[in-house]
């Protein structure tokens, strides 16, 4: 199933999900690394959703045509590529697995949290909080790509990872575009900031994570005592691979701080990244 919400046509992609090779798959590499496959699987459900949000930060923005422009002819369509090359890699190295009826149950909680209604008081916020999903999915992608064994797996995660990257710019210039006119103090970004790492950690993620396991075993059957193992290991497994230095800089960029007080900040900021995140 796919949401399938088209906003506008797509502009040129800077990848070709059909120019993967999913015949190159190691099956016995693949498949060695079960955490890890739960991991892109739960990946691929949330890329695979991601008209969903686009239609909404498009209504948000729609008197503005360089930002809802990007948003559906770029953004939208290039994160929707991402969830068909994982849910594509899921599918040839679990051939049995029922992705459509696994995502469909996700998107049937995840849609009800997906609203207008949670985005942001104002239009620069709301762009902070989109550099702070970002700063999560290209950190995220770049674990998942160091953790890999199996070399088509790197290459898609390294091609999502660029592209994360790429869209953290954008948000971010339109942060700066939306700031310059309302003037946020740095507390409220800071405030934003914080509030949307803890709801990627404590919401977003485990709905994913969870949908895949109980539809990868069955057998479970909503059990969270089979669950919540199984959810530490994957944790612990990016935090093993995650560039916390990398991810700081991306999350403090919005609050324009003085190049003098960056130093002071950037070892208490990379501790409580670590903690909002990893916990």
């Amino acid at each position: 199933m796919q949401t399938g919400m088209q906003t506008g046509a797509p502009a040129a992609l800077p990848w070709r999900v059909e120019e993967i090779d999913f015949n190159r798959i190691d099956r016995r590499r693949a498949t060695a690394n079960k955490d890890l496959l739960l991991l892109v699987c739960a990946a691929s459900f949330t890329e695979s959703g991601s008209d969903l949000y686009t239609r909404n930060l498009v209504d948000y923005f729609s008197d503005d045509a360089e930002v809802s422009e990007w948003l559906a002819a770029h953004w939208e369509h290039e994160e929707l590529q991402h969830g068909r090359a994982l849910k594509a890699y899921i599918n040839s190295v679990w051939p049995d697995f029922d992705w459509e009826r696994a995502f469909t149950d996700f998107f049937a909680e995840f849609s009800k949290l997906c609203t207008v209604d949670q985005l942001e008081k104002t239009r620069a916020l709301e762009m902070a909080a989109r550099c702070v999903v970002e700063t999560g999915t290209a950190t995220l992608y770049r674990a998942v790509h160091a953790c890999a064994d199996e070399p088509v797996l790197k290459e898609i995660a390294d091609h999502i990872r660029s592209d994360e990257v790429r869209h953290y710019k954008y948000f971010y210039k339109y942060f700066n575009k939306y700031n310059a006119i309302e003037r946020n103090s740095r507390q409220a970004v800071l405030k934003t900031l914080m509030r949307r790492a803890f709801e990627l950690r404590d919401a977003d993620a485990e709905i994913t994570l969870r949908h895949a396991f109980f539809a990868r075993h069955p057998q479970a059957a909503g059990d969270c005592e089979q669950f919540r193992p199984v959810a530490a290991r994957v944790n612990r497994m990016v935090q093993r691979h995650l560039s916390a230095e990398m991810c700081v800089k991306m999350l403090l960029k919005p609050l324009a701080l003085p190049a003098w007080l960056q130093p002071a900040v950037q070892y208490p900021a990379t501790k409580l990244t670590q903690y909002v995140l990893l916990r």
